[in-house]
Parts: C-alpha cells; sequence; structure tokens
C-alpha cells in the first residue's frame, strides 16, 4: 500500500504530520484524534454560516486597511466557496469537542487559509503567508463568531421551516372545512362530552400551529441580534474600529436579513438565551404535534373495535403477521421526531444554563441539537402533509351514530328541567341503551318539535 503524502505543518504544540491532499490543517487534526464520539460532523447550513461571517469579516478587515488586496481576494473566494458547499467535506471535527467550539472554528479557518493559499499559487500550510489565526481570524473570536454562527444557521433553517408549518396549519384547516357539516361527539376526560363538529377539531389543529408559528417568530427576531465584533469576552479586543457595525451590515447584505448589533457584547458573550427561546418554540411546537398526532391515533383506531371516525391513508402494510392490517404509521413516525426534539430541548436546558462568567462553553451542543430538531421537522413534515393530513376521509356515519347515542346530549335539558333531573335521566338512558332524545319524549317530559329545536346543530356546536 502507498504511503499517504502529507505536509509538516507547526502550532503553539509542536509540530504534526498533515495529509497532504488535506485543506484542513494541524489544529483540525488534533480535535479529530481528541474527539472521536458521535461521527456527526457539523450540519451543512453551519458550514455555510461560518463561511458567511468570515466572506464579511474579510471584506471589513480589507476595507478598514487590515488586510491587503490580494490576500483579501483570496479569502474572500476561498470563504465563498464554503458558502457554496465546496469543502463540506472537509469539517471532520466530531458535533462533540472542545468547549465553545474553537476546534470546529480552527477547522474553518484552516480550509480558508489553505484553500486561500491555493488560489494564491502557494503550497498549503504555508501560514506564514496566510495564517488561519491572525489572518483568516483577524478582529475575530470563537466567542463571537461562534454564536453568531448559530444564528444564521437557525434563522436559515426558521425560514425553510416557516412555510412548511403554514402549509400544515393549512392543510389542517382545508379537512376542517371538508368536515364542517359531521357532527360527531365530543370527548372530554376520554369521555362522553357535548357534540362538536368534526371540523372544528380539524380547523382548532390548524389554529394551534399557527400559534406556535408566533412563538417561534418571536425567539426568531431575538436571533437577529449578533454579538459578533465582540471577540474574547465581549471586549471588542483586536477588533478594528467600526469593525462591528460594518460586519453587521455586511451579514445583513449577504443573507438579506436585517441583523443589528448586540448593544451589550459582554451579556451577548454569556447568555444563549435567545438560543434557548428558540429551542423551547420548537418543544412548544412538538407538544402540539404530539397530542395532534395522538388525536388521529385514537380517532383511527378500530376500525372494529376502536372510534374509526376518521380514516388515514394507507401507506404500508402494518403487520408482518396479521394480514391487512393498517397502521397510523405517519403520527407514529411524528411522534418519535417530537420526542426527540424535547430530549434535545432538555440538552439544551442543560447547556444553556451551563455558561460561566464571561462564556458559555456548551454552544457545539446547543447548534448540534438545534439544528437535527429543525432538520427532522424540514424532512419529515412535508411527507406528513401529503401521505396523513391531506388525504384523511370521515367515517360520517360513525361520527352521528355516537353522537346520537351519546348521554351528553343531555346537557341541553339543563336550562329546561335542571342539572339534577337531566343528571337522573341520562343514567336511565344509558342503563336502558336508549337515546336521550327518545326517553325525553317517550316520558312525555318535552315534545318532539323542542327536543329537535333544543338539538339544532347550529344551537349545539355554535356553527351554521
Amino acid at each position: 500500500m502507498d504511503k499517504v503524502k502529507s505536509r509538516t505543518e507547526h502550532d503553539s504544540l509542536g509540530d504534526r504530520e498533515v495529509p497532504s491532499e488535506a485543506y484542513f490543517g494541524i489544529q483540525t487534526l488534533r480535535a479529530v484524534e481528541n474527539f472521536p464520539v458521535s461521527g456527526y460532523h457539523e450540519d451543512p447550513v453551519f458550514i455555510k454560516a461560518y463561511g458567511r461571517i468570515k466572506k464579511a469579516a474579510c471584506k471589513v478587515n480589507h476595507k478598514l486597511g487590515r488586510i491587503d488586496d490580494e490576500r483579501a481576494r483570496a479569502i474572500d473566494q476561498a470563504a465563498g466557496e464554503v458558502v457554496e458547499g465546496q469543502f463540506n467535506d472537509q469539517f471532520v471535527v466530531d458535533v462533540f469537542q472542545a468547549g465553545a467550539g474553537t476546534s470546529f472554528h480552527m477547522n474553518v479557518n484552516e480550509v480558508i487559509a489553505n484553500r486561500a493559499l491555493e488560489i494564491l499559487g502557494k503550497e498549503r500550510g504555508n501560514y506564514k503567508y496566510v495564517s488561519p489565526n491572525d489572518l483568516v481570524n483577524h478582529g475575530q473570536s470563537t466567542n463571537d463568531t461562534f454564536p453568531t454562527a448559530i444564528h444564521l444557521a437557525v434563522l436559515e433553517l426558521w425560514q425553510d421551516l416557516r412555510p412548511i408549518l403554514e402549509s400544515l396549519a393549512g392543510s389542517f384547516e382545508e379537512r376542517g372545512k371538508k368536515f364542517h357539516h359531521i357532527l360527531k361527539s365530543g370527548r372530554t376526560h376520554l369521555q362522553d362530552a357535548v357534540p362538536v363538529r368534526l371540523g372544528q377539531e380539524f380547523r382548532a389543529y390548524g389554529q394551534a400551529i399557527k400559534r406556535s408559528i408566533r412563538i417561534m417568530e418571536s425567539a426568531a427576531n431575538e436571533l437577529l441580534e449578533l454579538p459578533i465584533g465582540g471577540t474574547a469576552g465581549g471586549t471588542g479586543l483586536n477588533a478594528p474600529e467600526g469593525y462591528q457595525a460594518e460586519v453587521v451590515k455586511e451579514l445583513s447584505k449577504i443573507t438579506g436579513l436585517e441583523f443589528r448589533a448586540a448593544p451589550d457584547l459582554r451579556e451577548a458573550m454569556q447568555s444563549r438565551q435567545g438560543l434557548g427561546a428558540m429551542s423551547a418554540g420548537l418543544r412548544s411546537l412538538s407538544l402540539e404535534l404530539i397530542r395532534i398526532a395522538n388525536d388521529l391515533r385514537l380517532l383511527t383506531s378500530g376500525p372494529a373495535t376502536g372510534l374509526a371516525e376518521i380514516v388515514l391513508p394507507t401507506v404500508q402494510p402494518g403487520s408482518s403477521i396479521m394480514p391487512a392490517k393498517v397502521n397510523p404509521v405517519m403520527a407514529e413516525c411524528l411522534n418519535m421526531i417530537c420526542f426527540q426534539i424535547i430530549g434535545n430541548d432538555t440538552a439544551m436546558t442543560m447547556a444553556i444554563q451551563a455558561g460561566q462568567l464571561e462564556l458559555n462553553v456548551m454552544m457545539p451542543l446547543m447548534v448540534h441539537n438545534l439544528l437535527q430538531s429543525f432538520r427532522m421537522l424540514i424532512n419529515y413534515l412535508p411527507v406528513f402533509i401529503e401521505k396523513c393530513v391531506a388525504g384523511i376521509t370521515a367515517n360520517e356515519k360513525r361520527c352521528n351514530d355516537y353522537m346520537h347515542r351519546s348521554a351528553a346530549l343531555g346537557t341541553v335539558l339543563n336550562p329546561q328541567i335542571g342539572y339534577l333531573k337531566t343528571a337522573k335521566l341520562i343514567k336511565e338512558a344509558l342503563a336502558k341503551g336508549e337515546s336521550i332524545r327518545d326517553l325525553v319524549i317517550e316520558k312525555n317530559i318535552l315534545p318532539s318539535e323542542k327536543m329537535d329545536d333544543l338539538l339544532d346543530p347550529i344551537k349545539l356546536t355554535g356553527e351554521k
């Protein structure tokens, strides 16, 4: 076997051999050896976000006279290629790594430095000419770039997720319109309750998703405030005058988002409250999705021995032993995704409170968990809409049968004969297996015309 060609690189700890073809360098190599944890590497959207920061910083440093024309052009091109995803395979540091994300940050700096050297016709590893630390990272620190990159990445995925959530809400509301005419027994405590419309249940699901969108939009607004420019500890040490405002302006231009500079860079280094709010928004959304998925599973249960008020689309056989069995697999999968998101949020909660003094070093965990949660929803919800929600049909006969058999219809008698007399009638109806309407007419308590008026669907459900 041919020996792998290598180049010698030097850092503050000494010399190491780095594969010649690698764009990453010695500090990345040490991190790979130190953290062989999960096998997961950073999400491409986070790599892209970091490339955008390096591109913006390069432009500003060049404008402020800190980087010469030749090297600024090469670094800008290299960072742009990182943004385009051309070097994603070179970001090899595990997501579980050194605190604060220094390992991954140096992975970014080294890839850009070595690609810039290549553009300039120099050998990779010639850091005296293009230094990962002194040039690519000029005026920056892991402390301010890593959280800024998280904000950029999360906001990009939020822009992807939001229209999907709007589509999900719309799909539930469309089912609500389709099912509006169907009366059914409501249920509280999983026991029979006053009637509702099947369409009302589904419209309410759509409204719940819309509320989640509003909650997450509020969290996203907090992430428009960037800690960039704080360098180490929020002091701005080594950043040129005017750097923060110019970088924020450049990032706004690159992304199309209206970023603003953090008013207190100390707080911006210490606290990850904004990320906590977004994670909490994902958790809140997941709780709603779990609740809705569980409702769908209950409503479709059976078909012979359950509620069977709705029918979910058949997407695959449900059993390896029971022929023709069909399961609510799309809702089940959604449940599992949301359980994972809640677990991610629990870990986020621990990480966010674990900051000390001038820095929270648990940011690598935060970005991995947040982006994973976003990715799962972005990947799955369009499929859930198409293969589940949009194809739900109603078992109208079953809904009507349950409603008319429900003793909870007797609630309409409260104003007529009082709560206690109504309760007595309901118990009798249940014991005899009769409908409350028939029993009232049979006992001459009210005439049939009066009962028909009391049981009018509009009066029962509050809608035409």
